[in-house]
């Protein structure tokens, strides 16, 4: 069995934003997902449950049902992320413990989405964490291009100077992980509380035993917590 990398080496901390730096259980990316089928219902003039099927079938081959819409239909991104990220942030509360464990991570902190600046800047303003993050690359910064396109993950690396064998990645989703730690990145997979009901779908929830996950977690406040620790 190979061994799990660690983190001691670590001096920049990068982190995927929605259902990974709030609980899943929030669901706030409940309200995302029903204005893309609502995006995808009016553009397409489809019924609600074939832009439901649309959506789900792009989220899957193309990364983001919005590289699907802009591949196969030409969609503009700039009126897609508009549209998508006009939601009601009030569910997300601060989370000064959190905030202050990755206040003691040594080195950088980072951002690396699919969505959008402005709609990660708002999440970390309402979780109280804005501050402790250097940077937010967003998926305009990717040039459209979502994880796990590999490409992304390199111009992350580029654009911001990282050295991925001393890199840790925090992902909600496995197969965004897979580059990373083929880059040498340090892995942790975020999973839902057992003990909480979320929306997902099915495969969204598979890989926490990829060779690609170093660490899994469903809490993690206390996971950086214990990072944090001498």
């Amino acid at each position: 069995m190979t061994e799990k990398r660690s983190f001691a080496h670590i001096d920049t901390w990068v982190f995927d934003l929605d259902n990974t730096l709030y609980p899943h259980h929030v669901n706030l990316w409940q309200q995302v997902d029903q204005r893309i089928g609502e995006f995808i219902g009016a553009y397409l003039k489809v019924s609600a449950e074939q832009a439901r099927i649309i959506q789900k079938e792009y989220y899957r081959r193309y990364g983001t049902s919005m590289r699907g819409m802009m591949t196969e239909h030409g969609v503009h991104a700039d009126d897609y992320l508009a549209y998508v990220h006009q939601i009601d942030h009030s569910p997300l509360e601060p989370n000064p413990a959190m905030g202050a464990a990755i206040a003691k991570l040594p080195g950088r902190k980072l951002i690396l989405t699919n969505g959008s600046t402005d709609h990660a800047e708002a999440v970390l303003a309402r979780l109280g964490l804005l501050a402790h993050f250097e940077a937010v690359f967003d998926i305009i910064a990717a040039e459209l291009e979502p994880k796990p396109a590999a490409q992304t993950y390199h111009k992350f690396l580029t654009r911001h100077d990282v050295d991925a064998s001393k890199a840790a990645m925090f992902e909600d989703l496995a197969r965004n992980l897979v580059v990373p730690h083929q880059l040498g990145m340090t892995t942790v997979l975020v999973v839902p509380d057992g003990s909480r009901e979320v929306v997902r779908e099915d495969w969204e929830l598979e890989g926490r035993d990829d060779p690609s996950v170093d660490h899994v977690t469903d809490d993690l406040t206390g996971f950086l917590q214990g990072l944090a620790k001498p």
